[in-house]
């Protein structure tokens, strides 16, 4: 079953880097509290995500807290080093929290898994967005196939906050 406006997110354990390590944390953690903008991508370093989808996300990242939203994060199934390494090459790890959600253990959780093996990407996340109000959706923003560039990114989750 895919999550919708009203659910609260599942609480998985996922991996963020904090001072240069990898950390183990809980999405509950992460995103239960507060105002969060959550956007998740298929993969770190693919065409997409890293051409359209977080560079969007960085050039927005100012307008986006300044509508109050206290967190802004990148969830994906990567492993963290991944991750961490895509953020520093695109410069936001001081601005977007970097989530590497390696088993897709999340993905699963909120039935907005995908498999991609046309690309040799095994399973992954679909590409989507939301805006959690203490770790209640408020807003899902879906791609229509999963994996599009069109509903998920910055500018429509500002028109949404």
């Amino acid at each position: 079953m895919t999550i919708a406006i009203g659910d609260s997110i599942p609480n998985v354990t996922v991996h963020v880097m904090v001072d240069g390590a990898p950390s183990e944390t809980t999405t509950g953690e992460l995103l239960g509290h507060g105002r969060v903008v959550l956007f998740a991508v298929p993969g770190a370093f693919t065409p997409g995500c890293s051409r359209v989808h977080l560079p969007g996300y960085a050039q927005k990242a100012a307008e986006i807290s300044a509508k109050g939203v206290d967190r802004i994060a990148c969830i994906s199934v990567n492993d963290v080093f991944v991750m961490d390494a895509w953020g520093q090459a695109h410069d936001v790890t001081d601005t977007i929290t970097m989530i590497a959600d390696g088993d897709a253990s999340f993905a699963t959780a909120v039935g907005l898994e995908i498999p991609v093996p046309g690309a040799g990407l095994g399973l992954r996340s679909q590409r989507y967005a939301m805006v959690l109000q203490d770790g209640v959706v408020v807003d899902l923003l879906l791609e229509d196939n999963g994996l599009s560039v069109l509903n998920s990114t910055a500018e429509c989750v500002l028109g949404k906050l």
